[in-house]
């Protein structure tokens, strides 16, 4: 523990609801859409954003504060807040500072569904984003920024290429260029990693993954450094910087400081587009924080035991996973997430995409899920599955080959998931 701030374990136990004397040792479920006031005064406060509270759940709940409160005290962030999914979480980051006619840039590697949310569905908006590998050199992609630039988007650990992304550098080109590096740390977890400690500014999570745990709530989250500083770039961030006539000319950074993003992300984006997660997901949220820690061991454990025995069995043509001191990314995981990366990782088996599909169909523990990173080990084959909408050239840009497989490494016992891999593997 550092002298100001617990280890990250006892935030998951302890942070964000600190109940007084008699209350509910448990935050809990506000499972309730308005919330009562006495007067007429009171309430037109709260719409113009002059007084602190809750009046509809759509904007927000106390339930959705405190689980994003105890996330946002894990990450080491300042704000937080829930969404609806993840997709939603990193819809929010990016559109609450981009427009129509601005750009972004995002790694390629990412998940299928932010690729084509990003490249096809926010394009649809008039904003451009330009996908980048993250090998690039920093005088490579110094050129992509424009005038419009807006943010650098990437993942700390990649779905599905399981790549490690190398935060401090990329977090150093995009404020050389006045714009905020935002992450999505859905795979590595705060127990793993904690970009913000690496220069990152935003954080976005799917909680529907390991931070659920036991795939029973779909959700998403933001949490703010509250570093970045908007008003240095006052004339690339006018949503955060101008008055927002919506709010009788309001200005977020000047009323609200390093809570401008968070608070226009809820104020207005939540407002009107609705995506927030309920009370009762939330409370789930809450809960597989909890154990997070003590699961992400196993996660790891398992998935270093698994990797290894792939990675020596003669029908594996190739394995994908940074915990391996082969693994192409070995080195960015052991700066970045040196207790172990997560329990996902990519391998293909000899003779092309359809032996890997045969292999997939002779499983029997290991189920087929679109789902990964939960309780329960799963797999799929991305080209076929996720990243489907996805052109050939898109797919290999993205580094998904043909016959990569998506494995996520459960909690059951690592002996009886290596049983039936190997079974499956002799059978195809």
């Amino acid at each position: 523990m550092s002298e100001n701030r617990p280890h990250v374990e006892t935030l998951a136990i302890q942070g964000g609801y600190r109940p007084k004397e008699g209350e509910p040792r448990q935050a809990p479920i506000y499972q309730s859409t308005t919330f009562h006031y006495d007067t007429s005064e009171t309430m037109g406060q709260l719409f113009d954003l002059e007084r602190s509270g809750y009046f509809y759940t759509r904007l927000q709940n106390p339930t959705n504060d405190l689980t994003a409160a105890k996330l946002a005290e894990m990450e080491g962030g300042k704000y937080g807040m829930l969404t609806s999914s993840g997709q939603a979480a990193n819809f929010f980051a990016v559109f609450n500072i981009c427009e129509a006619g601005d750009h972004f840039i995002a790694s390629s590697a990412i998940y299928g569904g932010t690729y084509n949310l990003f490249g096809t569905t926010m394009k649809k908006m008039g904003i451009e984003c330009t996908f980048i590998d993250q090998d690039i050199t920093d005088e490579e992609l110094d050129k992509l920024f424009r005038p419009n630039t807006k943010c650098l988007f990437g993942e700390t650990v990649t779905n599905p290429t399981v790549s490690v992304f190398d935060i401090e550098r990329f977090a150093n080109i995009a404020h050389k260029h006045g714009v905020p590096l935002i992450m999505d740390n859905t795979f590595a977890t705060p127990v793993n990693c904690r970009p913000i400690e690496w220069g990152c500014d935003i954080v976005t999570h799917s909680t529907t993954k390991y931070i659920d745990g036991h795939g029973v709530s779909v959700g998403g989250a933001i949490v703010d450094s509250g570093n970045f500083d908007w008003t240095a770039h006052a004339d690339k961030f006018p949503g955060l910087t101008t008055p927002d006539e919506s709010y009788h000319g309001l200005t977020y950074t000047e009323k609200f400081g390093d809570a401008a993003f968070i608070t226009k992300a809820t104020s207005q984006l939540m407002r009107d587009l609705g995506s927030i997660q309920s009370p009762q997901n939330a409370f789930y949220v809450s809960l597989g924080l909890e154990s997070l820690s003590a699961r992400m061991r196993v996660h790891c454990e398992n998935g270093r035991k698994v990797a290894e025995f792939l990675n020596n069995h003669p029908k594996v043509a190739w394995v994908s996973y940074p915990d391996l001191e082969s693994d192409k990314y070995h080195d960015l995981q052991q700066k970045y997430l040196p207790g172990g990366s997560c329990g996902v990782m990519c391998f293909g088996v000899k003779g092309g995409r359809q032996k890997s599909i045969d292999f997939m169909d002779e499983l029997k523990i290991v189920s087929i899920e679109t789902h990964v990173a939960d309780s329960r080990t799963c797999l799929l084959h991305p080209a076929s599955h996720t990243h489907r909408q996805m052109s050939d050239e898109e797919l290999l840009a993205a580094g998904v080959a043909p016959d990569l497989i998506r494995l996520s490494i459960g909690l059951e016992n690592v002996d009886d998931i290596i049983a039936d891999l190997e079974q499956a593997l002799e059978k195809a």
